[in-house]
């Protein structure tokens, strides 16, 4: 028998995974900047705002590590950051465009990661 309360359940502003995805963000706003993209306008903004994003999104998750939403949040976020080079026409642009992929795999993988830790059953009430 599974026991319904999540007694095993990280405590708030301790999970890594949320951290790195704090990082993440903050990489992906300053990828213009260290990447001399800056003039790119659709490179830059998408960075800029997913960047933010990513960061509150991840700030929500530390401070909620119960609840699995700001992790989908940042599992379609860091989507749109890995296919933006593509949906907004940036690919030739390689060193945004790595940036873009790399980071948004981190998230995905990392926030998925998070999901499934929050939904694994690893408390068992004894018989």
């Amino acid at each position: 028998m599974y026991n319904t309360t999540r007694q095993g359940m990280a405590r708030p502003w301790t999970r890594w995974q949320d951290w790195l995805n704090l990082i993440a963000g903050i990489v992906i706003f300053i990828a213009p900047w260290y990447s001399a993209t800056w003039e790119y306008t659709a490179s830059s903004w998408s960075a800029w705002i997913v960047g933010v994003a990513i960061v509150l999104v991840a700030l929500w998750a530390l401070a909620a590590p119960g609840s699995m939403i700001p992790d989908w949040i940042n599992i379609v976020l860091g989507a749109w950051v890995f296919i933006s080079p593509w949906v907004l026409g940036f690919v030739g642009l390689a060193a945004i465009a790595w940036s873009a992929w790399i980071i948004g795999a981190v998230v995905v993988l990392l926030s998925a990661w998070a999901v499934a830790q929050v939904q694994s059953p690893n408390t068992r009430v004894p018989a």
